[in-house]
């Protein structure tokens, strides 16, 4: 009865919202687009409708990779290969037994110094792979952003310096070639090891890197001659190697990264932060490739951004609640748990989310150990060695408590030629992020006009809708009002109630209530 009572609900629910939003909206054709009209800065604009793709972008001036993209071919039932999930591997179970539970002083100092130490216990002990598969098919190289239902999202600055501790004010690395032979010198230099062990190891690597696991060998045996110098930096290279460096042999790291720890005594004060959000951002965009089966970066980052932002996606372990933390990175508070969907289970689930199923400034009880840096609203390219990425904060506003408009066209990275006197002169690039824009008065404000461009130049949905429609389907318009007071309450009642008991969404006896608390949100 109570299910019936839902559905019910729900059904005039809807049959409401599509004759409200008939007055309201334009409305996408039987071929699943919307007639073309004068657009918003920073769209383009034309007389006659541009080819595009179905159900996807039907203006392709934005999303120019999207030939290539995995959303194009999920919408056809096309996956990459018999498994859905990307092959993603965390170092977390590795990193718990390799990181000793205090270093010995003269080896914390150097490392405190660098701004590292942070990473040393941040990272998860697993990956849900079909969450972050999940999230990363959303993911557009050329903005940069996750392309939800509702707008665009990503991975900020800030949310680094929250989850990880990491500086991101600091300046970039460019680093010089590194051969065979080079990498050779380099381990015997300041890794302490013969020329034949290094010679040997290099050739068993096939190429300019490292064994993880050597690294931590060589840390250890450095550590018991109280080489400290030698010990620290296999331990800092074990260590970023295993985290912000990882790459997608998930057992190696580049022999150039050495470079970084050569002079312990004169740290460059790198930009950390951005180093984590160029690595990661690189691999998003090449696994958001049709043809790409493999996720390289740091996934810690990205699955604890999902949890932060996401409270109805996927199983969260708690470690405490942001009232109890004691200025421990925000990563530390989640622990793995593993969840039973799916990714073809999550697709649907992430296309029904809403605004209101969104933490938009997760971070807010966190401030008293992390203020937040006007930095983080610089736009402009971030490079760390020769990987250079769009960073462009006026595409998710919404998150930093500003009212979204339409935003300039993306930043095209190969012309950029001065990006570290961009990073430096930040100022300029922050008022022209937040100039045009307001302080949101409800966490998911936009501008009139910013939904319906978002709807021409990007996809709604990431797969069909189960259930055949005959009519046309709205463009979903989410009112900037505050909501219900009354309807509200009953969201509130019914996520307390569902909290105490710890229930969770695919237990079958609990379905009823976590669909009206859906319902109640969508008031």
């Amino acid at each position: 009865m109570v299910r019936e009572n839902v559905e019910a609900m729900f059904d005039d629910f809807y049959n409401q919202l599509v004759l409200e939003e008939a007055q309201m909206i334009r409305r996408r054709g039987a071929n699943g687009r919307i007639p073309v009209r004068t657009l918003d800065r920073g769209a383009s604009s034309s007389a006659t409708e541009p080819t595009g793709y179905p159900r996807g972008p039907y203006d392709t001036s934005l999303l120019v990779k999207y030939e290539h993209h995995v959303a194009r071919h999920l919408w056809f039932g096309e996956e990459r290969g018999p498994k859905k999930e990307l092959k993603v591997a965390g170092h977390g179970l590795k990193l718990t037994s390799r990181v000793p539970l205090a270093l010995p002083p003269q080896m914390e100092s150097w490392v405190s110094r660098y701004g590292l130490s942070s990473l040393q216990r941040i990272s998860l002990n697993k990956i849900d792979t079909n969450l972050v598969s999940a999230f990363m098919e959303r993911w557009h190289p050329e903005t940069s952003s996750f392309h939800m239902p509702f707008g665009e999202m990503s991975i900020t600055l800030d949310d680094v310096s929250c989850l990880l501790h990491l500086p991101i004010r600091g300046i970039f690395w460019s680093p010089q070639d590194v051969t065979k032979e080079v990498a050779v010198e380099l381990a015997v230099d300041y890794l302490g090891v013969s020329q034949g062990e290094a010679q040997s190891h290099v050739r068993s690597c096939r190429g300019s890197y490292y064994k993880l696991e050597w690294l931590y060998d060589l840390f250890v045996q450095h550590r018991a001659a109280s080489s400290w110098a030698y010990a620290t930096r296999a331990y800092l290279l074990m260590l970023v190697g295993s985290t912000i460096f990882a790459d997608k042999t998930f057992t190696l790291v580049e022999a150039r990264y050495l470079l970084l720890f050569t002079d312990l005594d004169k740290c460059s004060g790198y930009s950390w932060g951005a180093t984590a959000l160029v690595t990661l951002y690189r691999y998003l965009g090449d696994a958001s490739m049709y043809s790409c089966k493999q996720l390289g970066g740091y996934p810690t980052l990205l699955q604890c951004w999902i949890h932060e932002y996401f409270p109805t996606v996927g199983k969260r372990g708690e470690n405490w609640k942001p009232a109890d933390n004691c200025g421990l990175p925000r990563a530390m508070r989640w622990s793995y748990r593993q969840g039973v969907l799916k990714v073809d289970d999550l697709r649907p689930i992430l296309d029904e989310l809403t605004p209101a199923d969104v933490i938009w400034r997760p971070f807010e009880d966190h401030r008293a150990w992390r203020l937040f840096d006007e930095i983080c609203l610089y736009r402009g390219c971030l490079k760390w060695g020769e990987t250079v990425v769009p960073y462009l904060p006026d595409r998710c506003l919404r998150q930093f408590g500003y009212r979204q408009y339409v935003p300039s066209p993306p930043l095209d990275c190969m012309m950029a030629t001065n990006i570290d006197v961009d990073w430096i002169s930040y100022h300029q690039s922050v008022i022209a992020v937040i100039g045009p824009s307001t302080l949101a008065t409800t966490p998911s404000n936009v501008e009139d006009g910013y939904l319906e461009w978002y709807y021409c130049v990007s996809h709604p949905r990431l797969v069909p809708p189960h259930r055949d429609d005959p009519r046309e389907v709205p463009v979903p318009v989410y009112d900037a009002r505050q909501s219900d007071p009354d309807w509200a309450h009953v969201s509130t009642l019914i996520h307390r109630y569902l909290r105490q008991v710890n229930a969770e969404e695919e237990d079958p006896q609990f379905a009823d209530l976590f669909e009206a608390l859906h319902i109640s949100r969508s008031h």
